[in-house]
């Protein structure tokens, strides 16, 4: 059964359970023997919690949700796990040893599911970066092929994934963080709408960053959505409830839509292959009927001024993370604490006003409006390249003592069409559409009206249907 499981999407393997084909100890057990056989190679999964996993897959406590007993990894950044290591890829995380006390509001929910969590996932350092390398634990490889990079932040979860050690595993996205590696290790990645799934205790809705999973499927990211959107009292922001369940939206008739495209960048050269995915996406939806032509909205032209707005608060993010840090450790952080290019944005973001803050924020908002007014004009969705490089070798992106800022200038080309809908808060989802000459997995992106998850997985389960890309899987893939 182990082979034919490490091929079967989250859904599937709950119905083994439902159906009384497995228990829950024995997908655990299972999932736990594919991450023994591959991870050496990926360091995917940094945090093992496999006794836990066990006893919790056959205690009476297990949730009985949707996906019981489906085993379920972490990733290694905000969404805590009461009593786990937390480190956030923190070298002074790391040497503490610190284990976080409380389930964020995610866990919770991945917790009333049925999910048995096994463990934590690698990230760069507080999600900051597009690529996976943290100094703390080292580089995660892409099972596609391992000289490569797996993304960020959510690298690990991608790795994971996309070589068969778990379904579907926790992501997060703050700038791109869950597209971004989805794309280059061929999954399926959803970024939500601002408020669709809570982000408490330790971070608010109303930030850049959100909440999901990557995954094989279509139906497992939207059934997934289902059991995680609920709020919780006392979320910042609180997206509106869709019209019935997310799973009824695969294979839902869409209609006719209207789909702007956009290829092109005004700050950097878009790789021909990621154009290449791109153009290949609009000509399989015409051929499904929709309208798609090169349209997208004003303010996109903008980038370089809104990249600059990011930066600003990414930097004045950066004091504000590492005072949170300090605050864990009970002792104020320094230089050594940190990497370099972390400590190089705080040093930065300490010299920023907090009128400049509040310019920046305002200058966000009307990004944000200029930006709707497309989609009032009658377009459904946009159109783009997920990214605007392929997968890079890993060290072209590592930080280092001299080049701090390496990872994080490194990560433009990554993060141009996936970090303006972070502001916006609008959903939007990598789709594995394309691999280049070399067999790497590039995406593309479609992205929806706010609190329009429902059309894009709509949409993409239509591409789907005709790509069936999770019949194609890693070399790596047990």
């Amino acid at each position: 059964m182990d082979s034919s499981l490490a091929r079967m999407d989250a859904m599937a393997q709950a119905e083994l359970v439902r159906s009384g084909e497995a228990t829950p100890l024995e997908l655990v057990d299972a999932a736990i023997e594919r991450i023994e056989a591959v991870d050496g190679d990926l360091n995917a999964v940094i945090h093992r919690r496999f006794d836990e996993a066990r006893a919790e897959a056959q205690s009476s406590d297990l949730g009985d949700g949707p996906f019981r007993g489906v085993p379920m990894l972490l990733k290694d950044l905000w969404p805590a796990s009461a009593g786990d290591p937390f480190h956030m890829g923190n070298p002074a995380l790391k040497a503490a040893g610190y284990r976080h006390p409380t389930d964020a509001n995610i866990v919770t929910r991945y917790r009333q599911a049925g999910f048995v969590i096994v463990g934590r996932t690698n990230t760069p350092e507080l999600g900051l970066s597009a690529t996976t390398e943290p100094m703390a634990y080292g580089p995660t490889h892409n099972p596609w092929n391992t000289n490569h990079g797996a993304g960020g932040s959510s690298g690990g979860a991608a790795a994971a994934v996309a070589s068969g050690m778990i379904p579907a595993a926790n992501a997060s996205d703050g700038g791109g963080s869950i597209r971004i590696p989805a794309a280059m290790t061929g999954l399926v990645g959803l970024k939500p709408s601002r408020g669709r799934i809570s982000m408490g205790p330790l971070q608010d809705e109303w930030g850049m960053s959100c909440q999901h999973v990557v995954s094989h499927t279509v139906r497992d990211t939207a059934s997934i959505l289902d059991a995680t959107c609920a709020p919780f009292l006392g979320d910042g922001v609180v997206a509106p409830g869709p019209a019935r369940p997310y799973l009824d939206e695969v294979g839902a008739n869409p209609g006719r839509l209207r789909i702007g495209l956009l290829d092109t960048n005004p700050r950097l050269d878009v790789n021909p292959e990621c154009v290449e995915v791109t153009r290949k996406a609009g000509q399989l939806l015409e051929s499904l009927g929709h309208e798609v032509a090169d349209s997208h909205p004003e303010a996109m032209d903008q980038i370089v001024t809104f990249n600059q707005l990011f930066s600003t608060l990414a930097r004045v993010g950066a004091v504000e993370n590492m005072e949170r840090l300090g605050a864990l450790l009970g002792r104020k952080l320094g230089q050594d604490d940190v990497e370099p290019g972390t400590w190089a944005m705080a040093q930065g973001g300490a010299k920023v006003t907090g009128a400049e803050v509040l310019a920046a924020q305002a200058a966000q908002h009307e990004f944000r409006r200029l930006m709707a007014q497309w989609w009032e004009q009658g377009w459904d969705l946009l159109l783009t390249p997920t990214t605007a490089e392929p997968p890079p070798p890993l060290g072209k992106m590592a930080p280092s003592a001299d080049d701090p800022f390496r990872s994080l200038t490194g990560s433009v080309p990554y993060a141009a069409f996936t970090s303006p809908f972070n502001t916006t808060g609008q959903p939007a989802i990598s789709l594995p559409l394309h691999r280049t000459a070399d067999g790497l997995p590039v995406g593309a992106q479609l992205v929806a009206a706010y609190g329009r998850e429902d059309l894009l997985i709509q949409v993409a389960a239509q591409l789907e249907a005709e790509v069936q890309w999770a019949n194609e899987r890693a070399p790596m893939h047990l």
